[in-house]
């Protein structure tokens, strides 16, 4: 029997109208949830291992960081995040996922007091993203979109895994056995959605994506060390100049540039939260010029090194 007129396009409109709705209702109980629990502006490791809540109510105060594989949920107000050249902007109920260890500058866009900025992030699990990853059927192969970074919008289904994680923040008797289970399918839903695809060849060997994720593993480790790209390409067994695009597709910068700022983040961390001066956190991670090391800093961060460590150590305090 012939389909009616109209028929189908009215039946996908109620459909997405259903989706809508639904996820106004799991943004609402988000909200309060966070609410509840972020009084001021903080951020909150929970008692769920990687799950981290925050409530921000500074507008346009821009902040680097250097962030593990992880998916972020906005449930109230809109962030950017610049990753290389590239500006990643997201809003309430949208998420963003990095696949790989990245050094980004990040600034919320919509806050005030009345109205904070709430959002949701999840450390991913490298090991489990593989598990999954061989369960799910691979895309088409093409060298487009291979970002490391990517944004949409959440899922009914995204959220309320979201929210079930949330919730059992009240129950902590019950996150050994139930946290897992929802940990798990927000990965899967990462990998199924429409951003699944990079995170699929990020965490699948034999892979160009995999093989950068290698090279991002190696530099982690090895930040000290002077780099020579040329050996870096050859760990990871490809020529040099794919090697240099590829590394540029995934993470939005260079090898050099990406080892650099990486350097410098780890300072930062030396000084801030290890006290160390800054002429001995250059020293330590490889730069053999403090006045090289001052530039670059001031050039990243907007503040020399040890003024910028004074004024973040005064605001942990």
């Amino acid at each position: 029997m012939a389909s009616m007129p109209g028929l189908n396009g009215e039946a996908g409109s109620v459909q997405e109208d259903a989706a809508r709705s639904e996820v106004a209702r799991i943004s609402a109980r988000l909200k309060e949830r966070l609410l509840s629990r972020l009084r001021e502006p903080m951020t909150l490791e929970t008692s769920i291992d990687g799950l981290v809540l925050s409530r921000r109510e500074d507008v346009n105060c821009s902040g680097c960081a250097f962030h593990k594989p992880t998916a972020g949920l906005i449930v109230q107000g809109a962030k950017c995040t610049v990753v290389g050249q590239t500006e990643y902007c997201y809003r309430e109920n949208q998420f963003i996922v990095a696949g790989m260890e990245l050094p980004c500058t990040l600034y919320v866009q919509q806050t005030r007091p009345e109205k904070p900025f709430l959002s949701i992030g999840l450390r991913l699990d490298s090991y489990l993203l593989s598990q999954l990853a061989a369960e799910v059927p691979p895309g088409p192969e093409s060298d487009q979109n291979l970002a490391c970074v990517a944004t949409g919008d959440a899922s009914p289904q995204l959220m309320d895994a979201f929210l079930r994680l949330v919730c059992l923040l009240d129950r902590p008797e019950q996150i050994p056995v139930l946290a897992p289970l929802a940990v798990r399918e927000i990965h899967y839903l990462l990998l199924t959605g429409p951003c699944g695809e990079s995170l699929r060849r990020i965490n699948t060997h034999g892979t160009r994506s995999h093989q950068i994720a290698q090279a991002v593993a190696w530099l982690r480790g090895h930040y000290a060390s002077p780099l020579k790209v040329e050996d870096l390409a050859r760990g990871v067994n490809m020529a040099l100049s794919t090697f240099h695009r590829h590394f540029k597709s995934v993470t939005g910068m260079s090898p050099l540039q990406y080892h650099k700022r990486l350097r410098l983040h780890e300072a930062q961390r030396l000084m801030v939260g290890g006290g160390e001066s800054a002429s001995r956190a250059a020293s330590l991670v490889g730069y053999e010029s403090e006045a090289q090391f001052n530039r670059e800093y001031k050039r990243l961060f907007g503040s020399p090194p040890s003024r910028d460590a004074r004024e973040k150590t005064g605001r942990l305090k």
